[in-house]
């Protein structure tokens, strides 16, 4: 396994667990599979392996070359069919690259602090010049003042050994007060006055109890200054390691939180000022195993599980060496490949390399126009895999022709298999519907037209087909009343329910068609509100799940399905539900300020609400337009 592939699935990405494939992966689950009652989820790969190293977590990932997915934790991974990852990445390839000046100083910053740092070149002179370049550095836009960080990061560890030195001088002075004080102890006891001792034996005894007595009365305070004394150098001596652990420790977050947001740069400069920093060559990663396991699970969302992280800074180090090696190769692999016009390579090789090290020199570097050569080949092969997700075959032989015209090593087998073989079994339900209508088997016509139009739902012989099908017989006439008379009693529900018979019967009727056009889209748009409700419930979002469901409702407010879901959630976010009312209420009223604070409130209740933050942008505009 390569080494980059370890960083990407330790959480580096901001990626969900993924069942989607390549275009040549869904062709082939295409033809395995062109019904869709016996289609099985895309991306199923074989059992994962599990291993006893404890290096990354439970398990080190395996990887399927043959499917390109990784499988960790019982998760199946394809990085670059992921929606999150294909963003992302064509958000870099119509970028420029950073070449101007204020890149190259930014980067020339970088390497003469990692030069003054150096072992054996480092010292307090060189140290202090390399911490001063930090500000420099930090106001580059790619930085993302993550320099400021480090640089604050240092000055809170100079402050902690400024406190610790205040200590250790508190303890010199407490440690000459106690030698005093054990002195005049000493001397206490010595001097005690037997020069004055009465001869006579019956005033002896009495005489020595009075001594004794005056000798306590001046050793007790000196002791007990002595005890007070002794407290304070061991909480002081407690307080200075608390202070230099807790520092280490804050550092280290640090250095692991850059590590997993894939700046490797920084971790290789993080721990060189930690070197000096802390010149006791205790090199253990403490984030990775106390320190974590007493983090709140907020802290570990926003930090990843640092559980999982190497042991020590040095095997740190070398994983980030490893990954700045690694895409570097892959960059160097990639502009090879692309001179040869092998794109789908290509775009491989630049994906796998920007999933590593998104933000290295090497990466950033690379020229406009040999990423946009890549972008348009990756925005046909994602059109390419909708198309195939949407059974659109027609649009997917147009997009495989363009990606052979365009690169010369992808390959069409699969996907034009699985085209082909859903027009195939399409043509064959069609021709058994032709069979079932000539001899009145209702039932069978009605099957396996509703399974060619499952198979291919635009299919052009469709409509030809159920055309001159129902010429035939009544079930044309039947089904237009059908689709009448649910439409006059506003029954969409049940037209969606049943519209592979609808589709079939209006299909030479435009007029009809439109009216069924516009019930599917709206129960559809309302069956989408649903399912993301459901998501969001199941997540544990009820507010979320409302305002989905609300934004169906706008479309569709006759749906009883709906209307029922959206009850149940509104007694599930009852406070967030009573907070956009009342805006809305306000809002119709005219009372700006008081919708305004309503919108505020129900934003602060549920911080991710669309509804809320498209109500304090409108209401603010209407406020200032009144100005």
């Amino acid at each position: 396994m390569k080494p980059w592939r370890l960083f990407l699935w330790m959480g580096l990405l901001p990626l969900s667990p993924a069942h989607s494939q390549s275009p040549e992966a869904m062709g082939a689950r295409e033809q395995q599979s062109p019904s869709p009652t016996t289609k099985a989820p895309a991306g199923q790969t074989a059992d994962p392996q599990t291993g006893s190293s404890k290096l990354l977590g439970k398990d080190l990932p395996s990887y399927d070359p043959g499917q390109d997915v990784m499988t960790w934790d019982g998760k199946i991974w394809n990085v670059q069919d992921q929606r999150i990852f294909r963003a992302r990445f064509e958000k870099y390839l119509n970028a420029e690259e950073e070449s101007g000046e204020a890149a190259k100083s930014y980067r020339n910053s970088f390497r003469e602090m990692m030069l003054l740092l150096a072992p054996g070149q480092v010292n307090e002179a060189n140290f202090r010049k390399a911490w001063k370049l930090l500000p420099e550095a930090a106001n580059y836009g790619s930085d993302g003042r993550l320099c400021d960080s480090l640089d604050d990061a240092i000055f809170s560890v100079i402050l902690s050994k400024r406190a610790s030195s205040n200590i250790e001088l508190q303890n010199q002075s407490l440690k000459q007060r106690k030698s005093t004080l054990e002195w005049n102890s000493r001397f206490a006891v010595e001097d005690s006055g037997l020069g004055n001792r009465p001869l006579s034996a019956a005033t002896a005894e009495q005489w020595n109890k009075e001594q004794n007595l005056k000798r306590d009365m001046r050793v007790q305070p000196m002791l007990t200054e002595l005890a007070e004394v002794n407290a304070s150098i061991a909480g002081n001596r407690l307080k200075r390691e608390a202070m230099q652990l807790q520092a280490k420790i804050e550092f280290q977050v640090l250095i692991a939180q850059l590590f997993l947001q894939r700046r490797f740069e920084h971790v290789l400069l993080a721990n060189r000022f930690y070197r000096h920093l802390f010149g006791d060559g205790d090199n253990q990663l403490r984030v990775s195993d106390d320190y974590a396991s007493n983090q709140s699970s907020k802290n570990k969302e926003s930090f990843g599980d640092l559980s999982k992280l190497p042991k020590t800074l040095s095997q740190l180090d070398a994983l980030a060496s490893e990954a700045m090696r690694d895409v570097r190769e892959g960059v160097e692999s990639f502009l090879y490949i692309l001179e040869k016009n092998e794109l789908k390579s290509a775009s491989e090789r630049l994906g796998e390399a920007f999933a590593v090290g998104e933000y290295l020199p090497e990466i950033r570097l690379l020229p406009r126009e040999k990423k946009r050569q890549v972008l348009d080949f990756t925005r046909n092969a994602n059109q390419l895999l909708a198309a195939l997700e949407v059974k659109d075959y027609d649009r997917g032989a147009q997009l495989v022709k363009a990606l052979n015209a365009m690169a010369k090593d992808f390959d069409d087998s699969k996907p034009l298999a699985a085209i082909e073989t859903a027009r195939t079994v399409s043509a064959m339900h069609l021709a058994k519907a032709k069979t079932a209508a000539a001899s009145g088997d209702r039932a069978t016509l009605e099957a396996e037209l509703r399974a060619a139009t499952e198979i291919w739902p635009r299919n052009p012989a469709l409509a030809e087909v159920s055309s001159a099908i129902f010429t035939q017989t009544d079930l044309q006439q039947q089904a237009l009343s059908d689709f009448d008379r649910l439409y006059a009693q506003k029954n969409l529900r049940q037209i969606f329910d049943d519209k592979v018979r609808f589709i079939a019967a209006t299909a030479m009727y435009p007029e009809r068609q439109e009216k069924l056009k516009g019930v599917l889209d709206r129960v559809q748009s309302a069956e989408a509100a649903l399912m993301r409700a459901s998501e969001l419930a199941k997540r544990g979002d009820p507010a979320g799940a409302w305002e989905s469901v609300e934004h169906g409702f706008s479309d569709y407010p006759d749906d009883p399905k709906l209307n029922q879901v959206r009850a149940d959630l509104t007694t599930q976010a009852a406070g967030f539900v009573k907070s956009i009312r009342t805006a809305q209420e306000m809002e119709k009223k005219r009372q700006l300020g008081s919708s305004l604070a309503w919108y505020l409130r129900a934003q602060q209740e549920y911080p991710n609400s669309e509804i809320a933050k498209d109500g304090v942008n409108r209401i603010s505009d209407q406020i200032l337009k009144e100005l």
